[in-house]
């Protein structure tokens, strides 16, 4: 029998998501959304990271550490699908996998040193909650890593976008650097794909506060923007 595969993370990302639900469900769909990728003491090298800078893009290779499970399903039902669909794994990009490895392209903002942390990194479009642990950095390489004629399965158009209203009231409960990001989060339409119904309210934490809506044909609305309970 093999022995097991070890692997160790390098780093954990951080941002304004301390829980899944609200992240969009796939990466790069929220340029807006920004995050910081901090590396574990072992890997503070600044010199690992020479070069780096010449890149827009990283691919980054993490651990869906919320959804660690003992077993596995050959088949999972794809939000795209409604959630009613069952495809086989491999043709999807369910967390709920053999190996809990995720796969994430993001743009490369900035390369900062902090005296605490060392190097960091400054990303946008993560898909990513917060504390993440990241197991891999490799930069994305446009004319081996993009393929025009690519098919896309049953994922080959990009999500519908929701209209989004947000009251004025509940508009200044949220600081300004952080209104685009979250109305574009908001328009990736949070909800579970088998949950549809006007009725219900809806709630999410982003960037310490907790963002209460519902959605009623394409319209969603915010109905409280409330400081977290965390």
């Amino acid at each position: 029998m093999a022995e097991p595969l070890k692997m160790r993370a390098i780093a954990r990302i951080h941002n304004d998501f301390p829980q899944k639900f609200g992240l969009p469900r796939q990466s790069g769909l929220v340029d807006e959304l920004e995050s910081i990728i901090v590396f574990e003491p072992e890997y503070r090298a600044r010199e690992a990271l020479r070069g780096i800078e010449t890149y827009s893009h990283l691919w980054l290779v993490w651990l869906f550490s919320e959804n660690l499970r003992a077993g596995w399903s050959p088949t999972v039902r794809p939000p795209r699908l409604g959630g009613n669909v069952r495809m086989g794994v491999f043709a999807t990009r369910s967390p709920f996998r053999p190996n809990g490895i995720g796969l994430s392209c993001v743009r490369l903002k900035a390369i900062e040193t902090r005296s605490e942390l060392g190097s960091i990194l400054r990303v946008s479009g993560g898909d990513l909650m917060d504390n993440t642990p990241i197991l891999d950095i490799k930069p994305y390489v446009p004319y081996a890593d993009c393929h025009p004629d690519a098919a896309g399965g049953f994922a080959s158009l990009p999500p519908q976008k929701l209209e989004v209203t947000i009251p004025d009231g509940c508009l200044a409960a949220i600081p300004k650097e952080k209104r685009a990001a979250l109305r574009g989060v908001l328009e990736q339409d949070p909800r579970p794909a088998y949950q549809a119904s006007p009725e219900r309210i809806y709630a999410f934490e982003f960037a310490n506060l907790t963002i209460r809506f519902s959605v009623q044909d394409n319209m969603l609305c915010v109905h409280e923007v409330l400081p977290s309970v965390r």
